[in-house]
């Protein structure tokens, strides 16, 4: 009889437990219900938004969107859903963008065809100099000079007139690509004025001044060699031309005075 009470008291406990197991693992599983239906609530409008900026991106123009992700808490558990911000940009704003673009990029056009040229001129005026002082040379030593010695420094100083032509050349060539520049400069700078970005147009023409001041300067440096060259030029015909006078005199002395009588 004690072990049948014994076994009726088991049996019931084991009951009362499986009963509260079952309670919970049923309130569990509800539970696990609600988070699934949140999630999949959650899913639903993430869809719909998506699908919305989607549709407003075909409206627009595409910009570089930002992903974000924001986190909820649903019983204990966590759920990541991503959606994408768009910035409202007008066409005004795009404008003013590509304008910046294009200023950008006629400096760097710019900056690069000015330190050819600069270069030229430069490489230019040096060939200068140095054909002044070979003439000069030339010129100090008319008559002292043996043929030999004559025809040396002739073909150094023809050497050094067709280096001059080919660096005169250059500059001509870079001088193109250069206006080119300032024009291109010009125009970007009056379409970001018109575009609203003034930043990009006060760069703009402060690089031109910077440019065409440093461009002038070569230019000058130039100018004087050329016309020192010139007169050295000159000066060169003017001793030649003493030096001829002075040999014809002495041939003339040299001939009798019968032969220089007039009958």
């Amino acid at each position: 009889m004690q072990a049948f009470r014994n076994c009726g008291l088991c049996a019931s406990g084991n009951l009362l437990k499986g009963r509260t197991d079952f309670l919970i693992a049923r309130r569990n599983m509800a539970v696990m219900r609600l988070s699934a239906a949140c999630v999949q609530l959650l899913k639903d409008k993430a869809n719909v938004f998506c699908r919305s900026s989607v549709h407003q991106r075909l409206l627009r123009l595409p910009e570089v969107a930002r992903s974000n992700t924001v986190a909820f808490s649903v019983s204990s558990s966590l759920c990541a859903v991503p959606f994408t911000q768009v910035e409202n940009l007008s066409h005004e704003s795009l404008i003013r963008r590509a304008s910046c673009l294009v200023t950008d990029s006629a400096n760097t056009y710019l900056s690069q065809t000015t330190l050819a040229l600069v270069d030229a001129l430069t490489q230019y005026a040096k060939a200068l100099h140095t054909l002044i002082a070979l003439q000069k040379r030339y010129i100090t030593s008319i008559g002292k000079l043996t043929p030999a010695e004559e025809d040396s420094i002739w073909q150094v100083i023809i050497g050094q007139r067709v280096e001059v032509s080919d660096r005169l050349e250059e500059c001509r060539r870079f001088e193109s690509n250069w206006m080119n520049a300032i024009n291109i400069c010009e125009l970007s700078a009056e379409a970001a004025y018109n575009s609203g970005a003034e930043h990009a147009c006060t760069a703009t023409k402060t690089n031109l001044q910077v440019a065409q001041c440093k461009v002038e300067e070569l230019r000058t440096i130039s100018k004087e060699a050329e016309k020192k060259l010139a007169e050295t030029k000159a000066e060169e015909i003017q001793r030649m031309a003493e030096y001829a006078s002075s040999i014809d005199i002495n041939d003339l002395e040299d001939i009798p005075e019968a032969y220089l009588r007039e009958d």
